[in-house]
């Protein structure tokens, strides 16, 4: 029976080492993941090129408050090349074509990083994905609505006086945009790396609450930084939710903490 067992046990062994996959076959995955990825990719910018007209009108809101606020027609969006408006449907096909595609490619991430992880990290990967992800749209459309505000506090400074008109170039208007967009959602994820790095073990969660007085102090030089030096209310809000995040982390941090000095208290030892 023992030696049954053994050699059933050897079988297994064999089995696992045998499923085991070779430096080819990891290339050789990898580029399929990539292929699929890359097709969802292309059929993403297809959709947004078909709709990027309901996009550009959204994007160009601001501009539009803006001109009505100061009764100026002359305050529009403008190309200053033949390709210019046909580059930048491209670019904003580019942009919401990642994002349409989102749910593929992290998928095909997902699904090739998966097999070598333990359960354990494959239940913290899926935290992490569902946390950071909304937390990304949602610093999105906190920097689409601050956005108008951002933009008329701006033109608040062409003079009235004389014969002026406020006057946007296309492609620095929609790379500050998406630039802002893409800065403010990021920055929203953020407080969801510090829970990932309490997770690893590398901080507790009674360091990021300690660290509330450097927290308000970044979150405002953010807020400066994003926001106009004139606009004090918008840089006042995005410091305020960003400092709120961060607090947020440090205490599911500390309750994460919690639960592992019950599991293995040896680790929280003072010294």
């Amino acid at each position: 029976m023992a030696a049954a067992d053994n050699s059933a046990t050897a079988e297994q062994g064999g089995a696992k080492r045998e499923r085991r996959m070779s430096l080819g076959g990891h290339l050789k995955e990898l580029r399929k993941r990539l292929f699929i990825a890359l097709i969802a990719l292309v059929v993403g910018m297809i959709v947004s090129f078909i709709v990027t007209d309901w996009i550009i009108g959204f994007l160009i809101r601001p501009i539009e408050i803006v001109s009505e606020n100061l009764g100026d027609d002359f305050t529009r969006l403008t190309y200053q090349d033949i390709t210019g408006a046909f580059d930048m449907r491209l670019r904003i096909s580019f942009a919401i074509g990642i994002v349409i595609s989102a749910p593929v490619w992290l998928w095909q991430i997902w699904a090739f990083i998966m097999p070598g992880l333990k359960r354990r990290e494959i239940y913290y990967t899926i935290g992490f994905l569902g946390a950071a992800i909304p937390l990304f749209f949602a610093g999105c459309a906190v920097a689409l609505m601050v956005m108008p505000n951002v933009i008329r506090i701006m033109s608040e400074f062409v003079p009235q006086e004389a014969f002026a008109s406020q006057i946007y170039e296309a492609k620095s208007y929609y790379d500050f945009v998406l630039k802002l967009v893409v800065i403010v959602g990021v920055a929203f994820v953020l407080p969801v790396f510090l829970v990932a790095l309490n997770l690893a073990g590398i901080m507790r969660g009674r360091t990021i609450l300690r660290g509330w007085r450097i927290a308000i102090l970044v979150c405002l030089v953010f807020g400066m930084l994003a926001s106009p030096p004139a606009d004090m209310i918008t840089m006042l809000v995005l410091a305020g939710i960003l400092f709120v995040l961060y607090m947020t982390a440090g205490v599911v941090s500390l309750l994460f903490d919690r639960a592992k000095r019950k599991k293995n208290p040896e680790l929280f030892v003072e010294y």
